[in-house]
């Protein structure tokens, strides 16, 4: 595709837009079927760092799921802005941590511990039979992976009707290691989304693209 830039800005507002759109029962459900498939099927993190996110428009609600990854002994993060075009800083969070607005008006832990993540829970506007992520276009996450050694484990997180068919991925763009929805888990294997079971993810000891 000649102009990928244009094409996922125009996606990324329309999906975007769906999501703002989705019905709360809809939304309830959905969430719930990811968060249960989270619990099930990556029990292997309880005991790591996760850096997860502030949820907005729409996104998924990722704080039921670190509440029980937190009672089960994991450390949680949150991603901050804290300079342009630079690699995001992971800082630790928990539900009473002190917060501030960051970059973007969303809420940032306020000068807490920064800390190195062992998986990282990505929201996602879009998703591709690739296992690529559309995102908000700012290349953050992006950057931030890159520059990770070793790399974390990636978990992207969409609702399942924001499957694309291809997000016209670039040489910068990294592949999630692993995409949930409200229908299931999927691990990226040579480029290709694989439906798995949670008792099969949960068996696994996987490593992040190393």
């Amino acid at each position: 595709m000649n102009d990928w830039k244009k094409w996922r800005k125009l996606q990324r507002a329309d999906l975007v837009a769906r999501r703002e759109a989705i019905a709360e029962k809809d939304h309830d459900a959905w969430s719930a079927a990811i968060t249960l498939l989270l619990q099930q099927g990556f029990s292997t993190l309880r005991k790591n760092i996760i850096g997860s996110y502030v949820p907005i428009r729409g996104e998924y609600d990722p704080r039921p799921a670190m509440d029980f990854f937190e009672k089960n002994g994991a450390t949680l993060a949150i991603p901050e802005v804290t300079q342009k075009n630079a690699p995001l800083c992971f800082r630790k969070w928990w539900r009473e941590a002190p917060m501030k607005q960051g970059a973007y008006g969303i809420p940032v832990p306020d000068n807490t511990e920064q800390v190195s993540i062992d998986a990282a829970l990505i929201p996602m506007v879009g998703f591709d039979q690739q296992g690529y992520r559309l995102g908000y276009g700012s290349g953050y996450y992006d950057r931030t992976l890159a520059s990770s050694n070793p790399c974390p484990l990636v978990i992207g997180i969409a609702f399942e009707m924001f499957r694309l068919d291809s997000v016209h991925p670039q040489a910068h763009d990294i592949p999630m290691d692993f995409i949930i929805t409200e229908t299931g888990i999927y691990q990226t294997v040579e480029k290709e989304l694989i439906l798995i079971s949670s008792d099969k993810c949960a068996a696994k000891k996987p490593a992040g693209n190393q």
